[in-house]
């Protein structure tokens, strides 16, 4: 039997996954986390085979936490299921440590493939995203924000999520000073002027739900 760990922020989304995982006679909800802390909690008190991480929850999220989770657990399928659909977020979590990436308008039987190849060792990359990852081999097609560093992508997509400077350094446990400069660093990276151009370019290349 298959345990999993469902990390999502959303009560509506994790009960709906579990509904779908229900349907599948291998596989079992074992423990649920709603923010990025307890995702920690859950991992050391309850015995999972598979974690299927939401990228954006509350507190520790996205790059850092998957970094962590490898950290903790080098051997532990992650499967992440997100609303990105841009191959350059896919690559960004599947280089932190995911050994899988979803999107969550995917159907139910490709979630519940997906987790039985990850248990079984292997990868899985959402069919809609495995052209442009594959064939991705030109450098000079890649948007202007895969020259950011993954800091700076973060603070990217929490700036455009409408997150605030003190709330992006709280989230990250670090200072608004240095948020501010990896904030300033991305907007000359992107060419970039204000927060409003932040928003726009955010939703242009599918890196925030509009």
């Amino acid at each position: 039997m298959i345990t999993i760990l469902i990390a999502d922020d959303h009560a509506i989304v994790r009960s709906g996954l579990k509904r779908i995982i229900a349907t599948a006679t291998d596989m079992v909800v074992g423990a649920e986390a709603s923010h990025g802390a307890a995702v920690f909690d859950k991992l050391r008190t309850c015995a999972v085979d598979l974690l299927l991480l939401d990228m954006t929850m509350p507190g520790i999220s996205g790059i850092d936490l998957i970094r962590r989770v490898r950290a903790e657990r080098p051997s532990l399928p992650i499967l992440v299921l997100s609303f990105h659909e841009e191959a350059q977020v896919a690559s960004r979590a599947l280089r932190a440590g995911a050994t899988g990436y979803l999107t969550k308008d995917s159907e139910p039987d490709v979630l519940l493939a997906a987790i039985r190849k990850l248990v079984d060792g292997g990868r899985f990359i959402d069919p809609k995203l495995v052209d442009s990852m594959v064939f991705e081999t030109d450098r000079s097609d890649l948007p202007p924000h895969e020259v950011l560093s993954n800091r700076e992508f973060q603070v990217l997509q929490m700036m455009a999520a409408g997150n605030s400077i003190n709330e992006i350094a709280d989230t990250c446990a670090l200072n608004a000073k240095t948020i501010s400069t990896h904030k300033m660093r991305l907007m000359q990276k992107l060419g970039l002027v204000n927060n409003a151009e932040v928003i726009r370019y955010a939703i242009r290349h599918g890196l925030i739900a509009e």
